[in-house]
């Protein structure tokens, strides 16, 4: 009967920390070393993880820094076989520190592209990309440039970007092809096919926009239908080079970008899942608040996750509402406040008010009698800067009637609607003096 792997694995470490404790650091690193891969290969990626790390820690006591350094690679290598693509990204970071420290400048150079790469990797999977080109970038500074240019895996990162940025998939092809020449392990050959995996949903995913009117007042709520077609994934699926199966992911977030007169006041409630190979219409609302020379609604930065872990963020494009301020309407009444008499003043009251849907701006209203309604005291004229909805304005002027009979009162008003559209009308009534 075969022993307990489980079991020898516990005695091996349990002699790795005696020997750690011993201070024989290099019997201890050697010993962490072996029971790493007994964990391995017994899926316990979490165990294996650590005795990496503490086998790396032994050998940096004794400045054995590339023996370390491997140590700490094959340690990311079990958080990428457990998918704790974080976990890896840090350790990684982690190696950065110590690269100084070896002697051969040739290897020096190749483990700061490497590990900042593998960093790139790990940040792109998780959603955050440019967080590992900036990694790249400030570790660019510490290896030479003519090797950093040239080398294989500074090219994939090349290919990747403008992949993204191009919208062009023939990038991936070449880095498919080139596979061989990055000489990653297998975890990292993994970690490397997710990348791609996310960076072809990003180029096929398809999305449109779709407004229910073509035109909309500032008062007016704005539907928007966002069409979000996956057909096209099913291609990404059949492939046995990524050999990825998902029937469905998520939408985590979404983060709408939207000019400054706009807020939106319905939006799905995230998280939601979209079906692989079908086309799902995500509704919005938004509501316009005034008027500015171009309003826009996106882009829309979706942040999808694949099976719990993968993410990739997603931009849509953006689209332009055509909007024009309400119409504003103002009404103009008169109420006399006595019976008008022949030779006796009387109070005419004069209402203007705003019953329309929009402001009424610089409003100016200029008022004639005939000559036999004498005016005997209040202005004929006036004037305000805005009428707002369901603003009123009132004034009273005092007439005399001269002589009997029927008269017409005319009142002019000009105003500016909120687009400065200049309105102009003239309302006339019809008043009657009795003997």
């Amino acid at each position: 009967m075969g022993k307990d792997q489980r079991l020898v694995a516990e005695n091996q470490l349990l002699r790795a920390e005696q020997l750690f404790k011993a201070k024989q650091f290099k019997k201890a690193g050697n010993k962490y070393h072996v029971v790493g891969n007994s964990y391995l290969k017994l899926n316990e990626f979490e165990k294996a993880k650590v005795c990496f790390i503490n086998g790396a820690k032994s050998f940096i006591i004794l400045e054995k820094f590339d023996t370390s350094i491997e140590l700490l690679r094959q340690s990311g290598e079990v958080c990428l076989y457990d998918s704790k693509f974080v976990d890896a990204n840090q350790i990684y970071k982690e190696v950065i520190n110590y690269i100084p420290k070896l002697k051969n400048k040739s290897d020096r150079n190749s483990n700061f592209v490497i590990f900042s790469v593998l960093s790139y990797l790990c940040t792109f999977v998780k959603g955050s990309p440019d967080e590992g080109l900036d990694f790249i970038k400030r570790t660019k500074n510490k290896v030479d440039k003519e090797y950093f240019k040239e080398h294989s895996l500074i090219k994939l990162v090349s290919e990747l970007t403008i992949a993204l940025r191009d919208e062009d998939p023939k990038y991936l092809d070449k880095i498919k092809n080139n596979v061989g020449r990055y000489k990653f392990r297998d975890a990292e050959l993994k970690l490397l096919k997710n990348v791609l995996l996310l960076t072809k949903f990003k180029l096929l995913i398809n999305n449109t926009f779709q407004l229910d009117k073509e035109t909309y007042t500032t008062k007016e709520i704005i539907n928007l239908n966002l069409g979000f077609d996956t057909s096209n994934l099913l291609q990404i699926l059949k492939d046995s080079f990524l050999h990825y199966e998902l029937d469905e992911f998520k939408i985590t977030k979404i983060l709408v970008n939207l000019s400054d007169n706009l807020s939106i006041s319905k939006k799905p409630k995230a998280p939601f899942l979209i079906e692989v190979g079908k086309q799902s219409d995500i509704e919005f609302t938004f509501k316009p608040h005034f008027q500015v020379d171009n309003p826009r609604i996106g882009p829309m930065l979706l942040t999808c996750e694949l099976n719990d872990n993968l993410i990739f963020i997603y931009e849509t494009q953006s689209i332009k509402p055509n909007l024009i301020s309400p119409p504003a309407t103002l009404n103009i009444s008169i109420n006399n406040l006595r019976p008008p008499l022949i030779g006796q003043t009387f109070p005419l009251e004069i209402v203007v008010d705003n019953k329309g849907e929009g402001e009424a701006l610089d409003v100016k209203i200029d008022v004639e009698f005939p000559e036999d309604l004498k005016v005997m005291r209040g202005t004929t004229n006036k004037q305000i800067f805005s009428l707002k909805t369901n603003e009123d304005l009132k004034w009273e002027i005092s007439l005399k009637p001269i002589e009997a009979g029927d008269y017409i009162i005319k009142i002019n008003i000009k105003f500016m609607d909120s687009d400065q559209n200049k309105i102009e009308e003239t309302k006339e009534f019809p008043f009657s003096i009795k003997l």
